[in-house]
């Protein structure tokens, strides 16, 4: 199992802070996701119906044609490399992990790739995945740069897939409306900007040729009823959508701000987090964590990603433990 955010309870064993008093900025969640509201018992009682609306709901959101939904876009993930035959791939590099280790695993020849080579590595390639924008650099690619990409890689049976995890934000810049083309395949998630993660919902937006193979290899009841009631509601809640993404993007320059008054400077993020690559990551992770604030390190990038806080005694309490940390670590910072 390949490590990600959220594990607060092995934090407060770790830190020895009971969990109550954690503040978790590791996930790169909305901390004000969407109000969930009581759910019908009928939901509980029936086995999940594929015409109960949420595949319109996420239609009309995503504003593509055809949608499968999944138990959140890491289903997808992990099934997508069994539906290819032995391929060459291209993984963004550093991105989310899963990517690679279920490429791998499926038996496929798998290559990380920086985000200025991207356009070399697709004449090596059958599949190129991208995280757009990315996790945790923040890293985007132009629209027309990336349909340019998913031709080349099509007219010869390839596939573009992009993870668009953390781009609710900025729908402007999503594939999903080019979805339906032969070879595009696009990951969405209700667990990041609406807050859902644990109800475990996502959607493949691609071919229905390609959706119709994915759904035979994933099996009836993805997802369950409770949160395919939920999702609806929340995918259909226009006005939510617009307040969110206005707060959301002035909260992220909120926080690359508060960051970088502290010299920690941002070196890329999105509305959602911000990604801070030192040296002294490793230390500074410790020292947060030793004052209950939960950051998601990155060894090998030797970086932070940090999340939005949620309430403004969140954003008093990081802004509190910045300063304990430089103080603690005076040398500690980015210069």
């Amino acid at each position: 199992m390949l490590e990600h955010g959220g594990k607060v309870r092995q934090a407060a064993a770790r830190y020895r802070i009971p969990v109550e008093d954690w503040l978790d900025l590791s996930t790169g969640l909305n901390p004000n996701g969407w109000p969930t509201p009581e759910i019908p018992p009928t939901c509980w009682a029936r086995l999940p119906q594929d015409d109960d609306g949420l595949a319109q709901a996420a239609c009309d959101y995503y504003d593509t044609e055809h949608v499968l939904p999944v138990a959140g876009s890491q289903a997808a993930i992990q099934a997508l490399p069994s539906l290819r035959p032995p391929s060459r791939v291209a993984v963004l590099d550093p991105g989310y992990a899963e990517h690679v280790h279920a490429w791998r695993r499926a038996g496929h020849e798998v290559s990380t790739v920086a985000p200025d080579n991207v356009d070399e590595s697709v004449r090596d390639s059958d599949v190129l995945v991208l995280i757009h924008p990315n996790n945790p650099t923040g890293a985007r690619f132009d629209v027309d740069r990336l349909l340019e990409l998913h031709a080349r890689l099509a007219g010869r049976g390839g596939w573009l897939i992009v993870d668009e995890a953390f781009i609710d934000v900025t729908p402007e810049h999503s594939l999903c409306p080019f979805s339906a083309r032969d070879g595009l395949i696009v990951l969405r998630s209700l667990g990041k900007f609406f807050g859902l993660a644990g109800a475990r919902v996502g959607f493949v937006c691609a071919h229905p040729a390609l959706l119709a193979r994915l759904h035979t290899f994933l099996g009836p009841w993805t997802v369950n009823a409770p949160a395919r009631w939920i999702a609806t509601a929340a995918l259909n809640d226009r006005a939510w959508h617009t307040v969110s993404r206005r707060r959301l993007r002035a909260e992220g320059a909120r926080l690359n701000a508060l960051l970088t008054n502290h010299s920690l400077e941002p070196e890329g993020g999105c509305a959602l987090f911000q990604w801070v690559r030192t040296p002294h990551a490793h230390a500074i992770h410790n020292t947060l964590a030793s004052q209950g604030i939960l950051t998601r390190l990155f060894v090998e990038s030797s970086s932070l990603r940090v999340g939005l806080p949620g309430t403004e005694t969140d954003w008093g309490r990081l802004e509190t433990a910045l300063i304990n940390q430089a103080a603690t670590n005076p040398a500690k910072t980015v210069s």
